[in-house]
This record gives C-alpha cells, structure tokens and sequence, in this order.
C-alpha cells in the first residue's frame, strides 16, 4: 500500500502541472480543473491497490480528470456549452485511444500559457508566486503558506483573489504574441528567481537555506527552458540556480553560516556543477548575454576555483560592472565594489561602498554593512568594523546570519 502512496505522490510531484495546465484549457477554471484533477488523484489511490498501477500513470490520471470534469459539467444544467465542449476534447483523445496514449499527454503549450497567465503583470507579484507554486510546482496551500511563513488563510485569501483577477479582469490564457514576450518572459523568470532566492537565503525561520524552495525553482527552471529552449536567459537562469545551489552542504555546517572564501569545497555538488557550466557555455554562445547569463557567469568563475585564493576576480568585477550598465541598482553595485575590493584594491573597493552609503539606498540592507565590515576587519581598522558588523546585527532577521554576524563580533573583541 506504501508503494501505491508513493506512485500517486510521485505522479503528482511530476505531472501535476502538466495536467492541470490542461484542464485549465478545456475547462476554462482554475478551480473546477483543481477539483478534477484532486478527484482524479482518489480515484487513483483506490483504484490502483486493487488493480494496479497502470503503465502510464499520468495519462490514466489525466483519463480520470476529463471524465470527472464531463460529469461536473452534466450536473450544471446551466452550462451545457461547456458540456458539449468537454465532451469534444474526450471523445477526439479517446479515439486516439481508448486509455489515452502517452503522446496525447505532450501539451507543452498548455504549461506555457499557465505559466505566463500566473505571472501576468496584473497580479501582484506575491500572488503570482503563489500561483506558479500552487499550479505548476504542485504544492498544497499549507505548503506554500509554511514556506514563505503566512498565515494559511492569508494564503489561500491571496489565491482566491488571484484567480477571481484573472476571471474578472479576463486574463487571456495564452502565450503572450511575439512583441510582448521578452517583458512577460521577464516576469515569469524573475517569480523562479524570487522563488529561489527565498529558498537560498531564507529572509525568516530558523534555517538559512530552504532546499524545498531551491528545488521547486530549479524545477520550474527546467520546465521553463523545456518550453522556451532557444531562449538564452532560461539557459542563463538555470544556470545560475545550479551553480548557485551547488554549494548548499557547504554554506551551513552545525548550524553555521560558512562564507563563501572558507566553505569546503569538497562539498559542492559537482554534477549540479558541470550540469550549470555547460548551461552557461550554450547560453553564452547565442549571443549577448544578459542579466541571467551574466549572473551565471560569475557563479561560474566560482564554481570553477579550486580554492579561494585562485578566484578569478578581475573577471568577476568586469562582469559584475557590464551586469551595473544593464541594471544600476544598488545591490549590484555593492556586489561590484567588493569584487574590485577582493582582486586586490580594498581601499577602492570600500571607496566604493561608502559612496553607496552617502547615497542611502542601502541603509536598511543587513549586507551592505556587513560588507561593509568585512573590508574595515581585512584593513584592520577593528573598530569602525565593529560599529559596522553591530549594524548589520541590528538588522539580520535570520537567526543563523545573526549568530554568524555575533560571532565575527566576539572575534574582532577577542572573545
């Protein structure tokens, strides 16, 4: 019985996303496709203990969708034109093959469309994560509430509202056409980033790195390049999370933060490694890099030195500086400055980021001063250090970043 448990859970995991993007399509409702594919999901876990798991799952889970979805449609007198529709699609799959054929299961369109309809600019930006999350990655509401720690009403509030946006303000499922992509695509790929990154730093709970969320991004990353292969930034993006990821056994050991200058490389993943270095030499190779690849890059140059003291930083700064001249923000800009500080120029480099101070934008950013105070402690100027790292403690709210801060303190006070 634990083996039929663990092939539903495991269809769902995969498949989930592929088959509600379907529905969705034929049903023209998030929630009656949900509904579908959940009813769809107990008839499995009844069936299959007594029958067997079928050879393939997912279309027989998709089989069991359409029909619950036929006989929703005859309780609704009221929409016998949804009926008529829902019977089409079923009888034109079905005569393809009664069971429905494994290649009837390829709607890559459908994936796409429910992708960018998730992350139309309409919604707000939280309710677009929630969405992608909800719809493509699969995860319940409780776990997508646990994960970015909201109340589980607040959560589901926030997705009802999200669907009733795009019945009311009636957001087109569709891929946008081709002059309207690249900024669309531009919002898909930054919810996977926003995605990722609360999973790689985690802004509360009590750990840093949330690999949950990690390898939910990463997932919708490939999916995304699945849709969209000659698209350079999903190579870049892809990327970029695996190289970044690469390194999660290193960065916390006991329960501490370790930098990146003393992790133990020998705990990186290199498969993730060598899977992202070749991601980010196809990517580059397409022409003028952007954003994405550009970042890609840089973790490259990390990913690709055997210890601290070979980092290539000359190369890290020029990139970081061409990744400035797309996007002047101050975060990359304070990136920027510590690259030219670690190739060797600290006084520049914290040059640098005093003149980011004097400007304020980052005055409530924890890693600007801690930054900031590691080039004050490697130019041993110990107390304008301490002032600096007691900044950053005063605005950390991860426990494990905090005690790494508290820890540099007692070192620089000998303690």
């Amino acid at each position: 019985m634990s083996d039929i448990h663990s092939s539903v859970e495991s269809v769902f995991r995969q498949e989930s996303g592929r088959i509600l993007a379907a529905l969705i399509r034929i049903s023209g409702s998030f929630d009656r496709a949900e509904e579908a594919m959940q009813e769809a999901f107990a008839s499995a876990l009844a069936s299959w203990p007594v029958k067997g798991v079928p050879e393939n799952p997912a279309a027989w889970v998709m089989t069991a969708a359409h029909r619950k979805l036929i006989d929703a449609a005859r309780r609704e007198q009221t929409r016998r034109d949804k009926q008529d529709s829902l019977l089409y699609e079923t009888q034109t799959i079905a005569a393809t093959a009664p069971e429905l054929e494994p290649t009837a299961m390829d709607f890559p369109d459908d994936r796409l469309r429910l992708m960018f309809t998730c992350c139309h600019p309409a919604l707000s930006v939280e309710a677009q994560v929630a969405l992608t999350l909800r719809t493509l990655g699969g995860l319940s509401t409780p776990e997508i509430a646990k994960a970015f720690l909201v109340p589980e009403p607040t959560l589901a509030q926030r997705l009802v509202r999200a669907k009733r946006k795009i019945q009311e303000a009636r957001i087109p499922y569709e891929i946008p056409p081709r002059d309207r992509l690249p900024a669309r695509l531009a919002a898909v790929q930054a919810v996977i980033y926003l995605v990722f990154n609360e999973g790689y730093a985690a802004s509360s709970g009590s750990e840093l790195v949330r690999n949950d969320l990690c390898s939910e991004a990463i997932r919708l990353a490939r999916v995304l390049l699945e849709l969209l292969p000659a698209m350079a930034e999903n190579l870049g993006l892809l990327a970029l999370l695996l190289l970044q990821h690469s390194r999660r056994d290193a960065r916390v050991v006991h329960g501490e933060l370790i930098t990146l200058e003393e992790q133990d490389r020998g705990l990186w993943d290199q498969a993730a490694i060598s899977e992202g270095l070749g991601l980010v030499e196809r990517a580059l190779g397409l022409g003028p890099p952007g954003p994405y690849q550009l970042q890609a890059a840089i973790a490259a140059l990390h990913a690709q030195a055997a210890t601290p003291e070979v980092t290539d930083w000359a190369q890290i700064g020029a990139l970081y500086g061409r990744l400035l001249e797309m996007n002047p923000s101050p975060v990359i800009a304070l990136n920027h400055a510590v690259a030219i500080a670690m190739r060797g120029d600290l006084a520049e480099g914290l040059h640098r980021i005093d003149e980011l101070g004097r400007a304020n934008a980052l005055e409530r950013y924890y890693l600007f001063h801690a930054a900031r105070a590691d080039l004050l402690r490697r130019l041993n100027r110990i107390a304008e250090a301490t002032a600096a790292y007691q900044h950053a403690a005063d605005l950390a709210t991860n426990p494990v970043e905090l005690a790494f801060l508290r820890r540099r303190l007692r070192q620089l006070r000998g303690e």
